[in-house]
């Protein structure tokens, strides 16, 4: 059975749910508040290494993911983990400098069109709400959370909760 994360934008919590099912047809509800617009997080995972990747589907739980055994791919992730540690989540042109990078190494035709207009507007200084406003949660589903929400950091709730 898998386990999904779901992040909170009203408590600023990350959850981990166990479904019963592999492929969930609802988003779960806040264990804390109630909240039922809940974000779907990319959870760390291990990778078995020269593993075949799951064929592109496009956001969501199909997501596609890169091919974590290319050395590009690999400079690529380096480079963001050590880029991270400098990144003001508040500033909107470091949020567009990782957004890049991660589109950049995506499998063709599993990103967004909106996602390049998203990188475009928060490289002119925009919002990142503002943006979130007028496209939908282009930005939170990339950026590993509700973009721009409350503000601060997330937290990971410590509990499982069935799904």
């Amino acid at each position: 059975m898998p386990i999904y994360e779901y992040a909170c934008p009203k408590c600023r919590k990350i959850f981990n749910f166990l479904s019963k099912r592999i492929n969930p047809d609802r988003t779960p509800v806040c264990p804390k508040c109630g909240n039922k617009k809940m974000v779907k997080e990319l959870s760390r995972f291990a990778m078995i290494k020269g593993a075949a990747e799951p064929a592109a589907g496009g956001l969501g739980e199909d997501m596609a993911m890169p091919n974590f055994d290319d050395p590009r791919v690999q400079k690529v992730m380096n480079d963001m983990e050590r880029d991270m540690g400098s990144m003001d989540e508040n500033n909107p042109k470091h949020i567009a400098h990782m957004m890049k990078k991660m589109k950049d190494i995506m499998p063709a035709g599993s990103v967004p069109k909106e996602l390049d207009i998203a990188i475009k507007r928060l490289e002119q200084g925009e919002d990142p709400e503002k943006i979130e406003a007028d496209m939908g949660d282009v930005l939170g589903d990339w950026m590993g959370g509700p973009g721009g929400k409350g503000g601060g950091a997330y937290t990971q709730d410590s509990g499982l909760y069935d799904y």
